[in-house]
């Protein structure tokens, strides 16, 4: 290994190249053409005396060695970016694009709805919303902060728990009139729609299932709004989260005794964006956005 040789412009170029996995596709987001990029990861494998990628006609897959540095990179990258943003507010006005990853419901059926608080209280802030049936990668810049059903696994998270939110089962009017309104004794009898067994990649999201246990599943979907939409058309029950507001799609709460679903919400960000202003200021707005907000109740 050549350390002298070692430059962070290199080393950001790799870090981009590792994301996108293609030369050509990294080259744009860098705004340098493909064979500048391609010369400065041979310059970087060069000073450090080992590849870093296994090159192949599908593009580039980072090696074991090339796994490890990145994760000492994006800590690099993130670092300098948190020291950037802090010695440029000067000012008390907080400024950027903050992403958020979190499920497809809670940001379209309750995300989207707080925009303009956010707008309101912090007009220079930007929320993007990523929606992921799976934890992303904050550290890779998936996502700045992830918002989940589960508490996160891994090191180096800040892990907190801003929520609780409960589920009921819904039928429309047609489905109620043709089949009548179910009890915890009859459930057995009517017909349901839900995710797609083999598509579920957190348990998190199997409700139904602690309800009933062998529903009669007529309509599947991997997604939680098509589902909604399904039952809304008549064809059948669906376990939904108090913060979908499914009434106003047509959709009627159906109350059973003694029935109670409930999950729990977490808010998780790597300790090394904990405290960049942007970021701060977003975990919290969430954290305080969930509190205060009855259907997140934590009792």
């Amino acid at each position: 290994m050549k350390p002298e040789n070692l430059s962070w412009d290199d080393l950001r170029i790799f870090m981009h190249v590792a994301r996108c996995q293609n030369l050509s596709r990294a080259g744009k987001q860098l705004k340098i053409d493909q064979s500048t990029v391609s010369r400065r990861i041979n310059q970087l494998e060069y000073a450090l005396g080992f590849s870093v990628f296994e090159r192949s006609s599908s593009g580039l897959q980072l090696n074991d060695q090339g796994a490890r540095l990145l994760a000492q990179v994006e800590l690099m990258g993130n670092g300098f970016s948190g020291l950037l943003e802090q010695l440029s507010s000067g000012t008390n006005t907080v400024s950027g694009r903050v992403r958020v990853g979190t499920m497809e419901g809670l940001a379209s059926l309750y995300l989207t709805q707080q925009v303009p608080k956010l707008q309101l209280l912090h007009p220079n802030v930007t929320l993007e919303l990523v929606t992921s049936t799976h934890q992303l990668q904050v550290t890779r810049r998936e996502a700045d902060i992830f918002l989940g059903f589960f508490e996160p696994s891994g090191q180096g998270f800040h892990t907190e728990r801003v929520g609780q939110f409960e589920l009921n089962l819904y039928g429309s009017d047609d489905y109620l009139l043709a089949h009548g309104t179910p009890s915890r004794e009859t459930l057995e009898n009517h017909l349901f729609v839900g995710y797609i067994e083999e598509l579920v990649q957190i348990k998190a999201v199997k409700w139904l299932d602690e309800l009933i246990a062998a529903p009669r599943l007529v309509f599947h979907s991997n997604s939680m709004l098509a589902q909604m939409f399904a039952a809304s058309a008549g064809a059948g029950l669906v376990m939904l989260p108090s913060f979908a507001h499914a009434e106003r799609f047509g959709l009627r709460k159906i109350q059973l005794n003694g029935a109670k679903v409930t999950r729990d919400l977490w808010l998780s960000v790597h300790q090394d964006l904990r405290y960049v202003p942007r970021i701060k200021t977003m975990l919290e707005h969430l954290s305080r956005l969930f509190r205060n907000d009855q259907l997140f109740s934590l009792g």
